[in-house]
This record gives C-alpha cells, sequence and structure tokens, in this order.
C-alpha cells in the first residue's frame, strides 16, 4: 500500500494492522442497512453495555482471521415477516463488499445465526437502542 506525504513524495507503509473490533463494526453496521434486520444478538456483556447506553456496532459479530483472510460470524435478530433467507443473503453479500472494500481483508466465510424475530413494537428493545438520546 502506497501513501502520498506532504511533501508530495511517495512513502511505502511496511504493515497495517487492522483490530478485529474495527472489522466487527464494519460488519455490524453492513448488517444493520438491510431491510429485514432489526438488531444484532450480543454476548451477556454486549448486552449489559447497551443497557448502560454503550453503542456497539460490532455486537453479534465474531471475528476469525489468518494471512489477509477473514471469517465473520453474525448474530442477528429479524423483523417478523421478513424472508429470512433472503434477508441473510442480502446480509452475507453486503458485510463481504463493505469488509473487503475498506480493508482489502479477504472474506472467505459470513456465516449468519439467526436468534430471534422481533415483532412490531420491540424493534428498540432487540437492538439496544436507548431511544433519542
Amino acid at each position: 500500500m502506497r501513501l502520498l506525504a506532504g511533501t508530495g513524495e511517495e512513502n511505502l507503509v511496511d504493515s497495517l494492522k487492522i483490530s478485529e473490533e474495527v472489522i466487527a463494526a464494519i460488519a455490524g453496521l453492513a448488517a444493520h442497512q438491510v431491510e429485514g434486520i432489526a438488531g444484532m444478538s450480543g454476548t451477556l456483556v454486549e448486552d449489559i453495555g447497551a443497557i448502560i447506553g454503550r453503542k456497539s456496532f460490532s455486537k453479534g459479530v465474531r471475528v476469525s482471521r489468518a494471512d489477509g483472510e477473514v471469517a465473520l460470524d453474525l448474530f442477528l435478530n429479524v423483523k417478523y415477516g421478513a424472508r429470512i433467507p433472503e434477508v441473510a443473503f442480502k446480509v452475507q453479500e453486503n458485510v463481504k463488499k463493505s469488509v473487503e472494500g475498506m480493508t482489502d481483508l479477504k472474506v472467505t466465510e459470513v456465516n449468519i445465526h439467526v436468534r430471534g424475530v422481533v415483532f412490531p413494537g420491540e424493534e428498540k428493545e432487540a437492538s439496544g437502542d436507548k431511544g433519542d438520546g
């Protein structure tokens, strides 16, 4: 990867490290953009963080990486009435495109785990949102 310095010279960046938290945040945000997703289903620690008002787009995303490749597991809640196979496929496409486009890592897997179905009126609770704050 080459970056231009302020003096007009080209410098070679020997290594660029992208944390798993950043990869997870990109994947989580990409998943949220798909119609039919009510929210992500996280671990107990992530859910406690949501209760105290800490919003994290990496919630419900597990990242495994090796040698410039990344595999992702997303744990989702789907809105009632959405066609789960279609939503899952769209999430896989959007996450793969976003992560590869922003990080230059090769996404080898995007595994979707549907943890729940959210009924109308329950969306804010399922996504961990705390309202207008």
